[in-house]
């Protein structure tokens, strides 16, 4: 049965907050990559009529011009940057942001993968020292924090070090959200150090790089358990005595499959918003999928124009 209109906007809140306060920035340039479907086209002219980015179209004119006319969707106020096909869009669209002209990057119906080749490109791409990684802002209706789950699309086994850029990625980006600092629990299948899980030595490593300021911002425990991570009474039960268990803001998987299955359980079954973005590289990179809801789409949005937002006071504050 549907949820009645109040119920529904209850339960989804800290995104609804999030886009309007976004909504009141300044708008981001932002090249929106092959938009060849309904779903990614719409989700960027919606994204503008909301005020949160100016898009400009790159892929095959015919395309896009065709799904607009099927769609019955209206672009004719916005850039067209032509391309014939798929491959030729990321590699514009990059070129765009190298030039200045886009403060962001947007996946239109192009794989990942082809979007991210032209991102990490040694010589023509967005790279920085930091490693690029994927961030998943989650509102949950049954937890009271914006929950972040990183990294659940870009890096599938990563190492120590990987993992160390990845913390930093998302405790500076709940920063820049304006959500302070962050608990950061690093997940494993039990909260204590054994030889025979190695993510459980690997969250140990992280948890004293944290000690040495290798990782900043960001109050860092673990191994924890997903129960004990985010509840109060499963630490208790625990014995757990930590600043960051029963209320972890930032979720760190051990590998790309068990954050990929954590963030579409708590989407699916938890009925829980994701928005997905892609940090490390010059620009903040939205990603979405065919299946997210408007809501998720314009969150994704919302979070990438904060980033933006936030580097610019940066700069002026360097200049």
């Amino acid at each position: 049965m549907d949820l009645p209109p109040t119920t529904e906007h209850a339960q989804h809140e800290k995104f609804e907050r999030l886009v309007a306060e976004a909504g009141t920035l300044p708008p981001a340039a932002t090249a929106v990559v092959h938009p060849c479907d309904e779903a990614s086209l719409g989700g960027a002219v919606e994204a503008a009529a909301a005020g949160l980015i100016v898009p400009i179209l790159v892929g095959p004119r015919h395309k896009i011009e065709a799904v607009a006319a099927a769609a019955g969707i209206d672009i004719s106020a916005f850039r067209l940057e032509s391309t014939p096909h798929s491959h030729a869009a990321a590699e514009k669209a990059v070129e765009l942001v190298r030039r200045g002209e886009a403060e962001l990057l947007m996946k239109g119906s192009l794989h990942t993968d082809e979007l991210m080749q032209e991102v990490t490109a040694r010589d023509t791409g967005l790279r920085t020292a930091r490693r690029i990684s994927h961030v998943f802002v989650m509102d949950v209706p049954t937890y009271p924090r914006t929950l972040f789950i990183t990294d659940a699309a870009i890096n599938i086994f990563p190492d120590l070090d990987a993992k160390r850029d990845i913390i930093q990625n998302a405790i500076d980006l709940h920063h820049q959200m304006g959500l302070g600092m962050p608990r950061v629990a690093v997940l494993s299948a039990v909260e204590t150090v054994t030889t025979k899980i190695p993510s459980t030595i690997e969250a140990a490593a992280l948890c004293k790089m944290a000690d040495r300021a290798q990782i900043t911002g960001g109050l860092v425990d673990g191994p924890l358990a997903f129960d004990n991570a985010i509840d109060p009474d499963a630490a208790r039960i625990k014995g757990i005595v930590s600043e960051v268990a029963g209320r972890a803001e930032i979720l760190v998987v051990p590998d790309l499959e068990a954050g990929n299955m954590l963030a579409k359980n708590l989407t699916f079954l938890a009925k829980a918003d994701a928005a997905g973005i892609v940090l490390g590289a010059r620009v903040p990179i939205i990603l979405t999928s065919r299946a997210d809801s408007l809501r998720s789409r314009l969150a994704s949005c919302a979070v990438a124009v904060t980033v933006v937002d936030a580097r610019r006071k940066a700069a002026l504050v360097t200049a």
